[in-house]
């Protein structure tokens, strides 16, 4: 269903002006295009790439595997957008893990961890009973500031007016800030202030400091310190890592705080479940509709686009789901946009350091630390596997040799593999002793790989084969045999990122999520609230408030402050 077609057809697109246009029909252009939609307007997505989806897709690479090619779990996609637009009449099935996350250790133990508190109790004993003790606390906190979290999460930043206002503008975005404020005050307060320190701790200290005032057990601490590095090119040592530690664990399915899951189809039928609601609102949606340039009237305001193929679409409103950079630097014409607000763009953080390997399997990995040997999923199969970092010093020392300009020696991956819950996505096997055994999905998101190695070029196949299959070797150390399973697979480098998914320089949140790019500082100072200095056009991607991850908020945030602008 991930390839149903779209319409391409020229004429559908300049019959009429429509209301409004989504640049982009990643998922929170699709978000955004079906609440304009459900608002009355008439809108049309304009999707590049012959698959919607953006970096929640899923893609048959390789015959008969379904691979989500980019993001890879569900888990921060904003409760309020599942239940308007009934994502779960569309098609959206989750796929709960349990346990959730597996590290194995090359001394012979391992670690679970999941939604079973007895579990977890029982596992993290193996290591430590004081940190045993302690984790349920850790989960609670970090589910309070969570919930602190969601006040600012489903609401555009209170940003300043920009450019002349009436009176009447002025005093409502005067009660608007007054209000959010508010909120966040009375929020404050039902925290204390010893839960608002520690809130500001996390913030602002290194996810290492935190983890280690927390617990003592090494690898306890790894496990939980890849989700603060994740998709970053800090170190678990870095100042404000300990917030994309919360941003990672503040999502929920099915209303359960904390756990991500996979979805049935892969992570294309998110995107198509939100489409499915945006074409049933009314919006359109066009695959193979490149944009090359925003068009503007009298470089005040915008009036259309033009595409790839010279087809020109007219819209007083356009919402660009592109970067930040891609959008103001290099769609909207040059002289436009204020000086000032391009070098701000231009300046931000679109480094990354990670690539994605989508691989085809024909069996299980099996772990020497289970000394198990049975063909089906056992418990360790189930969530995020972590692979070559028992230690945080092990995560820091990976990510300095990506500082140093070379992919890590010991790279840092998470390993899933969704077909252990979705039969949908990778086809049977071979018939053993009468039992059916099937071939596998397995992703990894790997860290840390420069954009531009110091030592060669992701260009070279010979060197991206050799990095491959580094990784592989690595996990050999813990699966022994794991390379021989591989029957084909397809690697995503940053450099790939920006290409294929249009990610700037590969980042995968569109822009590093560090303290300086955050809420009112998110894409830059000044314009946070999804506009920008060209009158029209709003960003409603990952690079805006409140950040990345398969969220919607900023699809839908935008296109709430599209139609307030447009009553």
């Amino acid at each position: 269903m991930w390839r149903r077609s779209f319409s391409t057809t020229p004429g559908q697109l300049t019959k009429k002006k429509w209301d409004a246009l989504v640049i982009g029909g990643g998922h929170n252009g699709l978000v955004a295009a079906a609440y304009l939609a459900r608002g009355g307007l008439s809108v049309a997505v304009l999707e590049r790439r012959h698959v919607i989806g953006g970096a929640a897709v899923t893609e048959e690479i390789v015959p008969g595997f379904k691979f989500s090619r980019c993001s890879y779990v569900q888990g921060l996609i904003r409760p309020c957008i599942i239940s308007d637009l009934e994502l779960g009449r569309h098609g959206l099935k989750l796929l709960k893990r349990s346990p959730a996350s597996f590290t194995p250790c090359l001394d012979g133990r391992y670690l679970l961890l999941g939604p079973d508190q007895a579990l977890n109790h029982s596992e993290i004993s193996k290591f430590s009973r004081s940190d045993a003790e302690a984790y349920p606390r850790y989960e609670k906190q970090l589910e309070r500031f969570g919930r602190f979290m969601d006040t600012l999460l489903d609401a555009a930043p209170p940003e300043s007016l920009q450019g002349d206002s009436s009176f009447n503008d002025k005093l409502s975005n005067k009660l608007h800030k007054s209000a959010f404020w508010a909120r966040c005050l009375r929020q404050a307060a039902s925290l204390g202030q010893k839960d608002m320190v520690d809130f500001m701790d996390l913030l602002l200290a290194p996810a290492s400091k935190v983890l280690n005032n927390w617990f003592e057990s090494d690898v306890l601490k790894a496990t939980l310190a890849t989700d603060a590095v994740i998709g970053s090119t800090a170190s678990v040592h870095t100042p404000g890592s300990g917030y994309v530690l919360l941003h990672h664990v503040m999502g929920e399915s099915d209303g359960e705080h904390g756990i991500w899951s996979y979805v049935e189809g892969g992570m294309g039928s998110v995107s198509m479940a939100i489409a499915n609601a945006a074409k049933e609102a009314g919006a359109q949606i066009f695959t193979n509709a490149e944009v090359s340039e925003v068009l503007t009237e009298d470089s005040s305001s915008v009036k259309g686009v033009l595409l790839a193929d010279g087809t020109r679409v007219e819209s007083s409103v356009i919402l660009s789901n592109a970067t930040p950079y891609r959008t103001f630097v290099e769609l909207v014409p040059s002289n436009v946009l204020p000086e000032k607000f391009v070098s701000a763009i231009k300046n931000s953080d679109y480094s990354s350091a990670t690539t994605k390997i989508n691989m085809a399997v024909d069996k299980l990995p099996q772990f020497q630390c289970c000394n198990t040997n049975h063909s089906g999923p056992g418990p360790e199969h189930f969530g995020t596997i972590h692979i070559g970092a028992e230690t945080m010093d092990e995560v820091h020392i990976a990510c300095h040799d990506a500082e140093n300009g070379l992919p890590s020696r010991r790279p840092v991956i998470e390993m899933t593999i969704p077909s252990t819950l979705d039969n949908t996505i990778s086809p049977p096997g071979t018939l053993i002793l009468f039992f059916l055994v099937w071939k596998h999905v397995i992703n990894l998101f790997i860290q840390y790989t420069p954009y531009k190695p110091s030592d060669g070029t992701w260009e070279d196949p010979v060197y991206r084969e050799a990095f491959a299959q580094r990784c592989f070797k690595l996990i050999d150390e813990y699966a022994p045999g794991f390379s021989s399973s591989v029957i084909s697979y397809d690697m995503l480098t940053p450099p790939d990122l920006e290409r294929e998914i249009g990610l700037t320089g590969g980042n995968i949140f569109h822009g590093a999520m560090g303290l300086d790019s955050l809420f009112l500082m998110r894409p830059v100072k000044g314009w946070s609230n999804y506009k920008s200095p060209l009158k029209g056009l709003y960003l409603c991607g990952s690079g805006a408030h409140p950040g990345g991850g398969v969220m919607g908020a900023p699809g839908r945030n935008a296109a709430l402050v599209v139609l307030q602008d447009l009553k």
